[in-house]
């Protein structure tokens, strides 16, 4: 490459380490958090690139890796991360440089990480961070004794803080001038296996990191009662219980507003517009459509808050430490609980995150059974059906609504579990692998990186209701709306489609409105509340987007109840099945977990609907 051809564009810095090391924390802080997003050719694991500024005005470009525990690739993070830092990713090219990162806290535990990523044979330096942390746990780190022990340049960092980040910043400005020239210095390879490295980096430790005095770290106090095997499963119990119930207890101010704007928006466009297709179109057809679900934000914000502070804290591994013995029953580990808790935000990054699991058999198992668990695409569903037939008194301190949502979570997980079990034994049979995590230290979430990361939950969840919700409502208020003069909605297009399928659905209790509700919802989830907004608003017996009425004079116990089953198994979803087939490199797979979804959907609504009408509840 010619200086010419160098000079043109900015350096470009690989940001490698472990999760949980803080590289979210210092590439946010440094690109001010907008970064490009996207997947690497032919997979769906993401990068981020983003660019910032020097303080002598040079720009840098940053490229946030997936977390590595070393370089064998032995997941598929870390085969694309190291993919990336050689070269050989198509459209991509090589960095220019490394920066690893490390958290002082845990220096022993990855140092050896740090010596194999020498032999990338790119210059590289080592940025120790919440050096802040370390300090609190009675540890001491001579940072020049420690360059001089790896042979590589050593900068502290708290990645949080402006003042933290200083010394690595004003390091960097002489040093990516030295990078772009080719004048850094590359370090020696470090030959030898992962067992001589592991001395090596221990004896390197031993010589420049000394621990000022002995004492029981914040960390392992909480410790004493979260990890505790009884205790601990007790309190994990405990916070996904409050999760739920948050989610019906603090959001109900926050959804009559939206649902009273939304009413009052439905009004003033009837008042402006005539009568007509137009005004039938934006008001029974947008509006409503797109409002039913837009409803539910304040729940899907609550839902991703509490997600977010798990996995901000620390918790999180935590979590997976504790429920590895319960899940080895089903012939998992504990590393699924991580994909598997991020499912109940979505299946898609909860299938993507089954990539951090090493063996094959063991990741395929949790992608075929991440779909079971309560999606946020679930829960304007749930709210609209347990709203309609469940009342809002009060169980001892708990809301009954919270309660009957928190049995349908429940219900999913333990079918996850059966079916996991019943996969191991058949499809994926195989010997399942041990748990190796690392429990981070407990920390306070950066509230600015929290909030943008709540905020872009959020925007997801509105997007959608832009991207496919709206389409989605405007073509279902066609269908219902023509042709003109169909007299009752068994006349429309809707209904002509609806019929063809209502003999399949009709004995697990469905009706004709339930049935033209899930062909649209095979977009997504929630879609089928704004089918079922936009088909009774047509018909011109909603008023105010008050669905819940609707349905509880319209539907019988019965119906409702199943419908609800249906949903907790529901296959819907393209996207979730057009990710399985990318990460399973395969159409057999997600056409089989369509399939046994919806026999388990199928199943599960008809043993509802006739037990509940036996109890005289149809």
């Amino acid at each position: 490459m010619s200086e010419t051809d160098t000079l043109a564009r900015p350096v470009r810095l690989a940001l490698l380490g472990a999760p949980n090391c803080g590289k979210t924390s210092l590439f946010n802080a440094l690109t001010g958090g907008r970064a490009k997003v996207a997947n690497y050719p032919g997979v769906t694991v993401e990068y981020r690139k983003g660019e910032f500024s020097l303080p002598d005005g040079q720009i840098v470009e940053l490229l946030d890796l997936p977390g590595v525990y070393g370089n064998t690739g032995k997941s598929m993070d870390e085969r694309i991360a190291i993919d990336a830092v050689n070269g050989r990713l198509s459209g991509e090219r090589a960095p220019d440089a490394i920066v690893f990162m490390l958290d002082a806290a845990h220096i022993e535990t990855h140092l050896h990480n740090v010596l194999q990523a020498k032999n990338y044979g790119l210059p590289i330096i080592l940025v120790l961070n919440m050096m802040d942390m370390a300090a609190r746990d009675g540890l001491n780190i001579d940072i020049p004794a420690l360059g001089q022990e790896l042979g590589i340049p050593v900068i502290n960092c708290v990645a949080v803080r402006a003042s933290g980040r200083a010394p690595l910043l004003d390091f960097l400005t002489e040093w990516t001038g030295d990078v772009e020239h080719g004048s850094a210095a590359v370090p020696k390879s470090e030959l030898g296996d992962v067992r001589e490295l592991q001395q090596r980096a221990r004896s390197a430790t031993t010589r420049s990191v000394s621990r000022v005095h002995q004492i029981e770290t914040f960390t392992h106090r909480i410790d004493k009662f979260v990890l505790h095997p009884v205790l601990g499963l007790f309190i994990l119990l405990g916070i996904l219980f409050v999760m739920f119930q948050a989610v019906y207890t603090w959001s109900g101010p926050a959804m009559d507003m939206i649902e009273s704007g939304i009413g009052w928006l439905q009004g003033v466009v009837s008042a402006v517009l005539p009568d007509g297709l137009l005004q039938s179109l934006i008001v029974d057809g947008m509006i409503a459509g797109v409002g039913a679900v837009l409803v539910f934000l304040p729940q899907i914000i609550i839902l991703f808050a509490f997600i977010l502070l798990l996995e901000a804290s620390g918790y999180m591994a935590r979590a997976a430490f504790l429920v590895d013995s319960i899940m080895a029953k089903a012939g998992l580990n504990g590393r699924a609980f991580i994909p598997l808790l991020s499912s109940f935000a979505c299946a898609i990054p909860g299938v993507m995150a089954a990539r951090t699991i090493e063996q094959e058999r063991d990741r395929l198992t949790t992608i075929m059974i991440a779909p079971l668990m309560t999606c946020s695409a679930r829960w304007p569903v749930y709210f609209l059906i347990i709203g309609a037939f469940i009342p809002e008194g009060r169980v001892g301190v708990f809301s009954q609504q919270g309660l009957v949502a928190f049995g349908l979570i429940i219900v999913g997980i333990v079918f996850a579990f059966i079916m996991a079990a019943i996969f191991k034994r058949t499809l994926a049979r195989g010997e399942s692998s041990g748990l190796l995590i690392e429990l981070p230290s407990y920390k306070s979430p950066v509230f600015k990186d929290y909030l943008r990361g709540l905020y872009d939950r959020g925007m997801i969840f509105v997007n959608r209701a832009g991207r496919i919700i709206l389409p989605a409502s405007v073509v279902i208020w066609v269908l219902t709306t023509f042709p003109r003069n169909a007299v009752s909605i068994n006349e429309t297009f809707a209904g002509m489609i609806g019929n063809i399928i209502l003999p399949v659905l009709q004995p697990i209790g469905f009706n004709l409105e339930m049935s033209i509700s899930l062909i649209p919802a095979m977009a997504a989830r929630e879609v089928a509340v704004s089918s079922l907004a936009t088909i009774y608003a047509v018909q011109g017996e909603m008023v105010e987007g008050q669905m819940t009425d609707i349905i509880a004079s319209q539907w019988s116990m019965a119906t409702g109840l199943a419908f609800l089953a249906w949903f907790v198994f529901a296959p819907q979803c393209l996207s979730t099945f057009a990710i399985i087939r990318k990460e399973t490199n395969s159409w057999k797979w997600p056409l089989f977990a369509f399939s046994y979804l919806f026999v388990l959907a199928y199943l599960a609504a008809a043993v509802t609907y006739h037990t509940a009408v036996a109890f005289g509840l149809g």
